[in-house]
């Protein structure tokens, strides 16, 4: 029987109760995560990034999560991407043709996550965005932010939370890369930090 010692914490590992993640990537991501529009909709836009530590590390084991309204700016009441097949309990995942607007997406090895979704229609007084939210290691609570689509620059401009942050703004837009791809970098700290909010 090998014995720890105890009495010096650089010889204790540490366990679930003592640190954040990436414990929850082993219960929180699911097939198909990165799908969220319908199969072969012809709106279907992809938006992805790097979600970077405070050093420009990408973070291998990160989760991103998205909601977005439909393209007219309606919450989607369809079932959630995560469908159980009601006699063995089994994953059936997305029906593959009902918008649900949410999605879940693992980053890879170097810290990339893609998703393609439909563009997200104004809801309010607000420009169209993508609500966001991070997990990662060393995270005590989960970080919340928005990724706008550039376009309609007049809409941006009046958008409350971006006249808000003011020379930050350039950290929740994301940037068109043509043919329907926006690219949006998550970064936790330091130089270019995104900018995260805080619900209460």
């Amino acid at each position: 029987m090998t014995k720890i010692d105890t009495s010096r914490p650089e010889t204790v590992l540490p366990t679930a109760s003592h640190t954040v993640g990436p414990f929850y990537g082993h219960a929180l991501p699911f097939r198909g995560g990165e799908d969220i529009a319908p199969h072969g909709h012809a709106d279907t836009i992809t938006v992805h990034g790097y979600v970077y530590d405070g050093e420009g590390n990408g973070l291998p084991d990160a989760l991103v999560e998205l909601w977005g309204p439909d393209p007219e700016g309606n919450v989607p009441t369809a079932d959630g991407s995560m469908r159980r097949d009601p006699s063995s309990g089994g994953f059936l995942g997305r029906n593959g043709v009902e918008f649900t607007g949410f999605g879940r997406i693992q980053t890879d090895a170097n810290g990339h996550w893609y998703a393609r979704t439909l563009r997200p229609g104004a809801r309010g007084h607000s420009a169209p965005y993508l609500s966001v939210c991070v997990f990662a290691r060393g995270l005590l609570v989960h970080l919340f932010t928005r990724i706008y689509l550039p376009g309609d620059d007049a809409v941006l401009a009046a958008d409350p939370l971006l006249t808000q942050v003011g020379d930050r703004r350039d950290t929740l837009i994301a940037q068109a890369e043509g043919n329907g791809t926006y690219r949006f970098d998550i970064r936790l700290q330091g130089e270019g930090e995104t900018v995260f909010l805080e619900f209460q």
